[in-house]
């Protein structure tokens, strides 16, 4: 702050009381403390250099360029003359400013995909008539029994180790590409047409998973493969509607199969209780002749006994029992005669109109 002391001392002078000494005098100071304004007044005139004023700002500006903040879903890796330094997590961070050292930070939490054999349509043609568009030098490949089919897959992976993958691995993306291409290659010419159009898809993207994860390491990228998905599989396009029709004859053999083993699995559980009943009527019906039996032999051991006592009585009585028996059957025809007509009667037997019994 610049102090005019001249104009203050005229000031004081016009007012009431004011004394004019003939001397330019500054305000007189409180007992005790020095006069300030003869100090200031040899400040009169300063100017700070503006060179100064912006060294000093552009060095401010620069140390705060250190500062630096890594998202939850990043790592902050740090360079000190183009080394490594150290990792950093989720957080504000200050490092020093460039070209002392430099920052990196992956997205070491994102899955990041890749397509091999097909391109998709970009995200500003989505809404549209985007198409996915094939890559023939990449998804034609060979089988192990020299036939050439075309395999359209995705590759889903993420960071392990960002130092690794950040200097150890260079155009990581091409590179994670070229080598899921190689594996896919090899675990195709070891399989068959039939299986990689068929039932084998699943065996086959868990080898190639498997096998890109084991180049990725011999790299030492830092990268974990989560998924190798096969998005279509197909003969070339020459061979096509032949290949179709082979694959509508498995698929109606496959269904024969399956309508087969169906009824195998409906009738033979029926044919299981079927035998299971008639098994146990006749334990069931053995069980009761068995016993009916005894009660026979034991009725019959117990008439005997009774007929050794009293042969007559019992005589008499058991054909009296047999009598009524039969007179007392309801569908039994009765003819009752004299006992002198029926010693004369030649006897028939009751014989109805079709051979059986009335």
């Amino acid at each position: 702050m610049n102090w005019d002391w001249e104009k203050l001392q005229e000031k004081r002078q016009r007012q009431p009381g004011g004394k004019n000494t003939g001397r330019n005098e500054g305000p007189t100071p409180p007992p005790g403390l020095p006069n300030l304004g003869d100090k200031f007044k040899n400040f009169k005139g300063f100017s700070f250099p503006l060179g100064k004023v912006l060294f000093v700002v552009g060095l401010l500006l620069w140390a705060a360029s250190g500062i630096f903040i890594v998202s939850p879903d990043e790592e902050g890796v740090v360079l000190r003359f183009g080394k490594y330094n150290r990792t950093v997590g989720a957080g504000p961070h200050y490092s020093m400013p460039y070209p002392i050292e430099e920052v990196y930070k992956p997205k070491v939490t994102q899955v990041q995909r890749i397509e091999v054999g097909f391109r998709s349509p970009s995200r500003a043609t989505l809404s549209g008539q985007g198409q996915v568009r094939p890559v023939l030098e990449e998804s034609s490949m060979l089988t192990s029994d020299e036939n050439i089919v075309s395999v359209q897959f995705i590759v889903q992976y993420r960071i392990r180790n960002s130092r690794k993958y950040l200097f150890n691995l260079a155009r990581q993306g091409e590179s994670v590409k070229s080598a899921a291409e190689a594996a896919m290659r090899e675990v195709i010419g070891r399989s068959q047409i039939d299986s990689a159009l068929t039932d084998g898809k699943l065996d086959i993207q868990n080898g190639a998973r498997d096998l890109l994860q084991q180049i990725l390491d011999r790299y030492d990228a830092g990268i974990s493969i989560l998924t190798v998905q096969m998005q279509d599989v197909h003969a070339p396009n020459e061979v096509m509607v032949a290949f179709k029709d082979v694959a509508s004859a498995r698929e109606d053999k496959s269904k024969a199969i399956n309508e087969a083993e169906a009824y195998h699995n409906k009738i033979i559980p029926e044919a299981r209780g079927v035998a299971a009943e008639i098994v146990n009527q006749a334990e069931a019906y053995k069980a009761q002749a068995i016993r009916r039996a005894e009660g026979e032999s034991q009725r019959f051991l117990a008439v005997l006994s009774e007929y050794n006592k009293a042969k007559d009585p019992t005589r008499k009585r058991m054909y009296l029992e047999a009598m009524e028996e039969i007179l007392s059957s309801p569908g039994m025809e009765k003819l009752i005669m004299p006992k002198d007509a029926a010693a004369r009667t030649l006897p028939f037997l009751p014989l109805g109109p079709a051979g059986g019994s009335k």
